[in-house]
């Protein structure tokens, strides 16, 4: 019996022929790897295609939001380009705008929409993780970036009918369109994010999303341009 101390005292024993190669090369094959590797590699492709190829991804993620259902892919193959566009597009339609008081800057600054979308999605986000959601940090800012849309296409056509000077008939358009693009986005984000969540707790995570759309949509309903 080998004696337990030494375990590898029977190696001494052991001899290499001479004749046995001990130097040789590592090659790797090229074609080691499947055919559809090369169609999945995006590292020698223009980067003409590679914007194009985004900017579909960007626009199928739009669809999604329009016709909301819970389906996975808008959480599976998540980004944050959609949100930042129509976070700057949102900032940018809100400027301009008069100043309720006398000494004030009149509308939200453009640094003003940025720290109340993105500051609203994280504290969101943060709500969901702390309740037991199974959604990660950056798949919730992807979905409640995106579920913006409505909201931005509410106040371009706000922005439209001020221009028109239609007076209470005005306004009403504008609630109307604030208040249907308010309940889009939130039962959009909401068919994307309560799977997610567990079953006895998806009012407490839902309730944040309705309240952080309010506050965009009262933003964008109380706009008026400067005179």
């Amino acid at each position: 019996m080998a004696d337990a101390s030494r375990p590898f005292a029977g190696l001494a024993s052991v001899s290499v022929p001479e004749d046995t190669p001990v130097e040789g090369d590592i090659s790797v094959p090229v074609h080691a790897t499947s055919p559809d590797d090369d169609e999945l590699s995006t590292l020698d492709e223009p980067v003409k295609e590679t914007i194009l190829r985004d900017l579909r991804a960007v626009a199928k993620k739009f669809v999604h939001v329009l016709y909301p259902k819970q389906s996975s892919e808008l959480l599976r193959d998540w980004d944050l380009w959609g949100p930042l566009l129509l976070c700057v597009t949102l900032a940018l339609l809100l400027q301009g705008g008069a100043a309720p008081r006398s000494g004030d800057q009149g509308g939200p600054q453009f640094a003003e929409v940025f720290i109340i979308v993105w500051f609203g999605s994280i504290v969101i986000t943060l709500n969901s993780k702390l309740l037991g959601g199974t959604i990660s940090f950056f798949q919730s800012l992807c979905v409640l970036g995106y579920c913006i849309l409505p909201l931005t296409a509410a106040m371009v056509v706000c922005r439209l009918v001020l221009l028109g000077n239609l007076g209470g008939a005005g306004f009403a358009a504008r609630l109307a369109a604030v208040a249907a693009s308010f309940g889009w986005s939130a039962f959009a984000s909401s068919a994307f994010l309560a799977g997610s969540q567990p079953p006895n707790r998806k009012g407490l995570a839902v309730y944040p999303v309705f309240l952080f759309y309010f506050v965009i949509g009262w933003m964008i309903l109380t706009f008026s341009p400067a005179a």
